[in-house]
């Protein structure tokens, strides 16, 4: 806004140029155009009062050299442009004076916050900035799982078309984009693994400010914060300065045109301001009259509401002058409004009441504050120089006040005395003094005086006084310069003097000092003052009264300009000295009456002007001025327009469209919400200018629908406002009382009613594309109880649910259709119809299809669930009929599938995964039908693995090299393999139905149990053959198969538990048979090994036998050792013998121990075979109890048991097996045999059965 005391040569050239920009248009058409400015499309209907006509004239006939018609289009087209710049000139006007003195409505600071929406541009660049952090070119460090989580927000969100559907609708902010990455994160970091020390929140914390730094690039946060301050409080707050450049954008408005208007409409002058409301209000007193005499009432529903309109008319009004009235009279600049403290000195009055209660003198209080101001003392000269002199100040009934001290030599001060009095005439005393030199003086001696009477509009500045001397003061000639300056209060309006004659007050012609004062907003009164008095003399009260300019009145003598105020039964007629004083005076009664007519100077006041004057009298040609050069430049019909004239619903409806425009289109996610500045011009407007609130409703309502039709983000909450408030007022339910409703409003809301309900439907069914993510928060939910709401028939009785979930559920079959078309042409799987496309290939987009229908239903479950809360059951019936759309391509894609194939079973695991965790969905119709597709395919794989196993084991059997594998053999390590592959595929299958799914587990155990049955018996089998094709003597040694085979009953017993094991009875018992024909079929294997090793030492106790006492070998075999002996050194006989079955028995026990995985199998080997061989000793030794043994046979025997019981103690076998019954016995015979020996025989050659350390290393 210019400031109105900007410089005339400045405004003149701005002027200039504007009419050089005009000068065309107008001496082709007669029409003024405004360069720039595009016509709006509303004509200029609502420009031109009622009772004038439509336009302003027929159109001038063209020239004619204009013949064409592009020539008269483009002067229709001028013209066109010029009305509509009058219009919103004409309305920039009514606009201007509700910034200017607002007395309805604030701005509110309770609104959500807007946040800064984001464009395509700043998309991109966000996109720009989470590519380079997830290409490593940034400097944040992340870890694996942020990253993943970056990613997946790029792609699925970023990346996504709804979001940059969203930036186009302006209902995308940077808030929005946080808020869906904190929602993706959350699940994230819930499922992540509890680490010490480290909370979750903490991580949560840590990723969004990971995730804003990202967000922001190399922006510095500090200037980044700094702008979204400054904004915020232009969103929250703006002066009228930004609100008058605010509707100059809206209403294309030039600068210049504004600070012609500006001070052509005295925007800065509260009195002025307050004096127009008064007049638009009684204007629409006198319209509400006229409408009641002439009857031209709007179209009513119903004829009984013409009477109430009037009603509601004049309530309205009455309620905008209570409002004034209760406006503060030193109404300032601010928008802060204050009740009136109302005291014994106002008086409230019933404007729409012909009787009017009187003013008192006693209710018109003045305050004035005085500033005294004493500078110096000229012409004292008596005093010697150093003399002390000082000044005495006071107002008169008041305190005194005093200077500081100076030298007579230089008496000087500049001190200020300020003073508060309630007379308009005070009289200010300043008296010199010097202080007095005898002892006995009580007082200081008075110098000299001076008595002034200041005004209001006395002189500022500082002026001599010649002051009375008092007596015996020599100097005759003193003066004192002093400034005194008397503040005018607020409620005093204009004050002077003024000649006066009235027939009831001021009888006299008489010169007085009149005030005039406001007492409130609608009581002024002229008062006039004696001098020291603090109540006036006598009084006026204005309220009726017309001032106008009159002529000289012949016989009254005094006085040079007249004017008078005449109310029905009485005139009072005023004079003054100077014309600029009665033009001050006129103007200001004028504003204090409230006419509707406004006095004309019958004079000129720019030649007045050029007379000079006083700084007071240049207010009236000042302002003079800038009316003229406004009515000059065409802007007087604009300024003088009476408003009551005007159609204000059609010129609201203009504003209101406009407005909203600019609202859409600046810097904020707004969702067509208004900026507090817009919201309290708009409501000062209705309020001030009597808009209908159903019609600036529905004007709302139409054009955001119209926005929203178009592609525009609206909230749906602000057109549940705006609708509940229609439609309580039209179903006259209206909390304010109003009851009127016109048959045009009823008409319109209807239309909107439907117009709303189509859009509601369509968002429902576009929900995804509308709301995506979510966003903006609540939307959906709003947009639902909305429809309900709109589904109304009345505003008291509620739709039946019924009816509402019929429309819920057949946009969300609609969107289930829209939503799987997208989807498919995101997938692209149209490119492949019309060509031949193979099965494989088919399959894999299939797959690919079945993850993005799975993501679509994921994300309604995240986003939309909540909202849908009161309609889940339709939310799953939409979740059905988007997967039955898909389970068309997908048994496609099944059906041409070659027979045998088991590459869909993927397909299955994906979508059977997905909707076995959903309650809703869960063997739903959908997920019965995958189950009925894949059952045969299950079974028949099952079966031809069954087949295939058999064979199988069958063959690997006879193939077997009993290598060791692993735990086992080949084959039987590739059997457990395949029937654990095949089980835990099946599993992993997580059949849903149960009864199918426990079939399968039982014929997949018993298929296990009978596989490892057979793999049982064919090893038994194996291992009898093996052990019948080995030797029997001691250099047997127990093969690597053998060990192999044991161990193969070792895995199948492992394996059988997790193969064969069932909680159920049957299946439970098979599997203990499977166990125990396992258990036996180990004892059988121990059994027949033991036999093994039995039969072995049987031969060597067959060798031993041939050295019984009393045979023909014996005897021969002793004779000849004895010989021999004397001539060499004949070796022990028999020691080989021993030492070979020893070897063997410690061979057999390490690679048994070394290769059988089962330490209890070894355990009960060896014990068993201890056992039987110390019997087989025991037995060899009870046969021959009566003969006595040869000492080669005790050499041997002792030998072997000592090694034998040596060696299974080291093997772990236990004492209670060691010492046995039979041990002692044998071990008992060998001692008694070898002392027998030892007799007979001189010694054993250091064999015996006692332990010794010798024998312990002797091998």
């Amino acid at each position: 806004m210019l400031d109105p005391s900007s410089s005339e040569e400045e405004g003149d050239e701005i002027l200039e140029v504007e009419r050089k920009e005009v000068a065309a248009p107008k001496s082709t058409g007669g029409a003024r155009t405004s360069p720039g400015r595009a016509a709006d499309g509303h004509g200029g209907g609502g420009l031109q009062p009622r009772g004038r006509g439509s336009g302003g004239g027929p159109p001038s006939s063209p020239s004619p050299s204009v013949g064409s018609d592009k020539e008269k289009e483009d002067l229709e087209k001028m013209q066109r442009e010029e009305e509509e710049r009058k219009k919103r000139l004409q309305l920039y006007v009514f606009v201007m004076r509700c910034i200017a003195y607002p007395f309805n409505a604030k701005q509110p600071t309770d609104m959500a916050r807007r946040q800064q929406k984001i464009s395509k541009q700043q998309l991109q660049t966000v996109k720009e900035r989470f590519q380079l952090f997830l290409n490593g070119e940034t400097q944040i460090v992340a870890d694996e799982a942020f990253i993943n989580a970056v990613q997946s927000y790029y792609e699925v969100f970023l990346k996504s078309d709804r979001v940059s559907r969203m930036v186009q609708s302006g209902g995308c902010s940077a808030s929005d984009s946080r808020e869906v990455f904190k929602k993706h994160i959350e699940k994230r970091v819930r499922s992540l693994p509890e680490i010490d020390g480290l909370s979750k929140e903490t991580v949560l914390s840590s990723w969004i400010a990971k995730f804003d730094t990202i967000y922001r690039g190399e922006e510095d946060p500090r200037k980044h914060q700094q702008r979204i301050t400054a904004s915020a409080a232009s969103e929250l707050i703006l002066s009228k300065d930004q609100l008058y450049e605010m509707f100059q954008q809206i209403l294309g408005i030039k600068k210049f045109e504004h600070q012609l208007l500006y001070n052509a409409c005295q925007l800065d002058n509260p009195d002025e301001q307050a004096a127009q409301i008064r007049r638009e209000l009684d204007g629409r007193l006198q319209m509400a009259d006229q409408i009641t005499r002439g009857g031209r009432f709007p179209r009513f529903a119903s004829r009984e509401m013409e009477a109430m309109y009037i009603e509601e008319l004049r309530s309205s009004v009455n309620l905008l002058m209570a409002n004034l009235e209760s406006m503060p009279v030193s109404k300032g600049g601010e928008f802060k409004l204050q009740k009136l403290k109302r005291g014994h000195n106002t008086s409230i009055m019933d404007m729409g009441q012909e009787d009017e209660n009187t003013l008192s003198k006693s209710d018109v209080v003045l305050s004035f504050t005085l500033e005294v101001v004493i500078m110096e003392v000229h012409g004292l000269k008596s005093l010697a120089p150093n003399r002390i002199v000082y000044c005495t100040m006071e107002v008169e009934g008041g305190h005194k006040l005093q200077t500081d001290q100076a030298e007579a030599s230089k008496p000087t001060w500049g001190t200020q005395g300020d003073f508060t009095t309630t007379q308009p005439l005070p009289a200010v005393k300043v008296k010199l003094f010097t202080e007095s030199t005898g002892v006995l003086a009580l007082e200081d001696k008075e110098l000299g005086r001076v008595v002034l009477h200041p005004t209001p509009n006395s002189p500022k500045q500082s002026e001599l006084h010649k002051m009375t001397v008092s007596k015996g003061c020599p100097d005759s000639d003193l003066k004192i310069k002093l400034a005194i300056r008397m503040d005018k209060p607020q409620n005093m309006k204009h004050c002077g003097y003024l000649w006066a004659i009235g027939k009831n007050v001021w009888k006299r012609w008489k010169k007085r000092f009149f005030v005039l004062v406001q007492v409130s907003q609608y009581t002024f009164a002229m008062c006039s003052y004696r001098e020291k008095k603090a109540e006036p003399v006598e009084l006026l009260q204005l309220d009726g009264y017309t001032v106008d300019y009159t002529d000289p009145q012949p016989g009254l003598d005094g006085g040079r300009t007249f004017f008078n105020a005449v109310k029905e039964g009485d005139t009072v007629i005023f004079a003054s000295d100077d014309e600029q004083d009665r033009i001050l005076w006129v103007q200001a009664m004028y504003r204090a009456t409230g006419q509707s007519h406004k006095p004309v100077p019958p004079t000129q006041v720019q030649k007045l002007n050029s007379r000079g004057g006083t700084a007071p009298q240049l207010d009236a040609p000042i302002s003079q001025f800038y009316a003229d050069r406004a009515q000059k430049h065409g802007m007087d019909e604009f300024i003088s327009a009476n408003p009551c004239n005007f159609d204000h619903a059609s010129l609201f409806e203009l504003v209101q469209r406009l407005t909203l425009d600019h609202r859409l289109n600046d810097s904020y996610s707004c969702l067509g919400w208004f900026s507090p500045g817009q919201v309290f011009v708009l409501d000062e407007y209705c309020a001030r200018y009597g808009v209908r609130g159903c019609h600036r409703h529905l004007c709302y309502l139409s054009d955001l629908l119209e926005r929203a039709e178009n592609g525009a983000m609206i909230d749906p909450t602000l057109l549940h406002y705006s609708f509940a408030f229609c439609a309580s007022h039209v179903h006259g339910n209206r909390p304010d009382g109003i009851g009127t409703v016109t048959v045009e409003e009823k008409e319109r809301f209807e239309e909107i009613k439907e117009r709303l309900r189509v859009l509601l439907e369509n968002q429902i069914t576009h929900f995804r594309y509308c709301f995506p993510f979510g966003r903006p928060e609540g939307a959906l939910k709003a947009t639902l109880s909305l429809l309900e709401r709109v589904l109304m028939k009345d505003i008291v009785t509620p739709v039946p649910q019924e009816e509402v979930k019929a429309v819920i559920r057949k946009c969300l079959e609609q969107a289930a259709l829209v939503n799987y078309q997208r989807l498919s042409e995101y997938a692209k799987l149209e490119e492949n119809v019309g060509r031949l496309v193979t099965p494989a290939k088919k399959l894999e987009d299939t797959i690919r299809l079945a993850e993005l229908v799975i993501e679509v239903l994921q994300q309604n479950e995240e986003h939309h669930a909540e909202a849908f809360a009161w309609w889940s059951d339709l939310m799953v019936e939409h979740a059905e009929t988007f997967l039955c759309l898909y389970s068309a391509d997908m048994d496609a894609a099944l059906e041409v599938q070659p027979p045998d194939s088991w590459d869909s079973f993927p397909l299955f695991q994906l979508l059977n995964d997905f909707l076995r965790i959903d309650y809703n969905l869960c063997n739903g119709k959908f997920h019965k039908h995958l189950q009925d597709l894949y059952a045969p395919l299950v079974v028949r794989y099952v079966d031809l693995m069954e087949s295939s196993i058999a064979q199988s084991i069958h063959r690997g059997f006879e193939r077997e090299s009993w290598e060791p594998v692993n735990n086992g053999s080949g084959t039987s390590e590739d059997l457990f393999w395949k029937l654990d592959a095949l089980q835990t595929f099946i599993r992993d299958l997580h059949w849903p139905e149960e009864e199918f799914g426990k079939h399968l587990e039982t014929r997949l155990k018993l298929m296990s149990s009978d596989m490892i049955e057979s793999c049982v018996k064919r090893t038994r089998a194996a291992f009898e053959a093996k052990l019948q094709k080995s030797s029997r003597a001691t250099d047997f040694r127990v093969p690597q198969s053998i060990c192999t085979m044991f161990n193969v009953m070792v895995d199948a017993k492992a394996q059988s538990a997790k193969l064969c094991a069932m909680d159920l009875g049957q299946e439970r018992q098979y599997h203990s048979q499977i166990d125990n024909l396992i258990e036996e079929t180990v004892k059988e294997m121990i059994t027949l090994l033991v036999a093994k090793f039995v039969v072995i030492l049987e031969s060597v106790l067959a060798k031993l036998s041939r050295y019984d006492e009393g045979t023909l070998f014996s005897s021969f075999l002793s004779f000849t050792v004895k010989a021999a002996s004397k001539y060499v050194d004949v070796p022990k006989p028999g020691m080989d013998v021993a030492d070979g079955y020893v070897t063997f028995v410690r061979h057999s026990q390490d690679m048994l121990r070394e290769k059988v995985n089962e330490e209890v199998y070894i355990e009960r080997l060896f014990d068993q075979w201890y056992t039987s061989t110390m019997n087989l000793i025991g037995t060899w030794l009870t046969d021959r109890m009566d003969l006595q043994l040869h000492v080669y046979q005790l050499k041997i025997l002792i030998r072997v048991v000592k090694k034998k019981y040596r060696d299974f103690r080291l093997q772990g076998v236990l004492d209670s097996t060691l010492n046995s019954k039979m041990y002692e016995t044998v071990r008992n015979r060998l001692t008694l045999e070898e002392a027998t020996a030892s007799v007979r025989e001189g010694g054993m050659q250091g064999i015996s059965m006692k332990d010794s350390d010798e024998e312990d290393n002797d091998n």
